[in-house]
Formats: structure tokens, C-alpha cells, sequence
């Protein structure tokens, strides 16, 4: 699975670290990225639900 976060449409609310913190991280100002494109193994459920939860529609996935 790769999964991708459009820093454009991302409002900074943290919910995908939240949900996935192996996956995705914050910078100074609260804004998502992921920390690689590629998912480790085990997180494929909490990367699914991040996009689910994400207020911005900001993360996108690819099995």
C-alpha cells in the first residue's frame, strides 16, 4: 500500500497522526506528511481510517 497526503488541502487538524503515527507525522505548524509513501506492514487498517476521518479529504491511498 503507498499513501499520499495533498499538503494543499491539508488544514493541519492532526488526526491522521492520531489515528497512524508510524505513518504520518506534523510539522512545526500542525500541517500533515506522510514519512514514506510506502505503508509498513500492519498499518494498512489505521491508514484506511485516516483517510476516512481526515476533515480535508487530504490523504489518498493505493493498495
Amino acid at each position: 500500500m503507498k499513501v499520499f497526503v495533498d499538503s494543499t488541502r491539508c488544514s493541519g487538524y492532526g488526526t491522521c497522526a492520531e489515528h497512524c503515527p508510524s505513518v504520518f507525522s506534523l510539522d512545526e505548524w500542525g500541517y500533515a506528511a506522510a514519512i514514506s509513501e510506502d505503508v509498513p506492514a500492519g498499518a494498512e487498517e489505521q491508514v484506511r481510517i485516516a483517510a476516512q476521518d481526515c476533515p480535508e479529504q487530504a490523504i489518498r491511498y493505493e493498495d
